[in-house]
């Protein structure tokens, strides 16, 4: 049984160590290189297009919150936003609140 182990875990006779650590490393900047393009990639670029979509927001546009409250802006702050939800009803929002904006005819943006 001991035997049995020990010849599993030996490495095998004809293989260099650094054939194998450069196979490893080119392994290993590959696998580096797709969790980049698949997910760090598309996240900053959603992120971006965000951040644009919070700084166009203006007065009068029709927006979704992310609690879904729908309204239209009423006033602008730096950091907040006042969106009027019903006659004489106005409520004050973080930026970061803002889900999407609806344009005349068209679905929400997200």
């Amino acid at each position: 049984m001991k035997t049995l182990f020990l010849l599993a875990m030996s490495q095998p006779q004809g293989g260099s160590p650094e054939g194998s650590l450069i196979s490893t490393l080119i392994m290993f900047t590959l696998i580096i290189a797709i969790f980049y393009f698949m997910i760090l990639r598309p996240q900053q670029k959603r992120q971006k297009d965000r951040q644009k979509m919070l700084d166009a927001v203006k007065k009068g546009d029709k927006v979704v919150t992310s609690g879904g409250m729908h309204g239209t802006v009423a006033g602008i702050d730096e950091k907040s936003i006042l969106v009027q939800v019903a006659e004489n009803v106005k409520l004050k929002f973080d930026r970061t609140a803002i889900a999407a904006v609806v344009r005349e005819g068209e679905t929400p943006e997200k």
